[in-house]
């Protein structure tokens, strides 16, 4: 391995310990996951965008598994009403939307980025997209899995008839609400600048 190559991963790692550590300190602050009725919005989604975009979907990964984490313990501790729920039904599947989606995120999140950039011209445009591609990846897929799994469940049904749903998308739509047009703003507009930023003060 040569210096330029064992230099490049000392980078990549102070820079996913700096993003990890931004997220326990937005958990600890308490502003990663704001209470807004059974959900909670959440802005960690912006630190994982930029990982994923500036070290590849491993670090994506690695930092979705991290806020996971967190949100897990949100689940067992009765931090979150629903995922407490979705807890006392089932740990496992619980485990798995809480950990296993955000994990997913983070790496999705990473190989679009990769992706867009070998074709964005511009090489700004992709980094927006990036940044939009979390939050929005995010509602995606751990609505999806709780209408997978916990669809059937006597919680769900309750919320669908307190919302006057209709089916699983009004569901989604109508859970999610202001609070997910608020977290992809967030991610698309402070991650893509940051982001792009970063990425050019180290000349990536």
């Amino acid at each position: 391995m040569t210096t330029a190559m064992k230099r490049e991963n000392v980078l990549k790692l102070a820079q996913l310990a700096l993003l990890v550590a931004v997220i326990l300190v937005m958990k600890l602050t308490g502003i990663s996951s704001i209470p807004v009725g059974p959900l909670n919005m959440t802005f960690t989604m912006v630190p994982i965008a930029i990982g994923a975009m500036l070290m590849g979907p491993v670090a994506g990964g690695v930092l979705g598994m991290i806020y996971g984490f967190t949100s897990f313990y949100d689940a067992v501790s009765g931090g979150s009403v629903m995922t407490g729920i979705f807890f006392q039904i089932s740990p496992v599947h619980t485990f798995i939307l809480c950990v296993g989606m955000r994990i997913l995120v983070g790496v999705l999140t990473g190989l679009l980025f990769m992706g867009l950039k070998k074709i964005d011209k511009t090489d700004t445009v992709c980094y927006f997209a990036g940044g939009l591609a979390a939050p929005l990846l995010n509602t995606i897929l751990f609505m999806g899995y709780i209408v997978l799994v916990f669809y059937q469940t006597g919680y769900v049904q309750e919320r669908l008839a307190a919302l006057g749903a209709s089916g699983p998308l009004m569901f989604v739509v109508l859970s999610v609400g202001v609070q997910g047009l608020v977290e992809a703003l967030t991610g698309l507009v402070i991650g893509g600048i940051v982001t792009k930023a970063v990425a050019r003060a180290l000349k990536m």
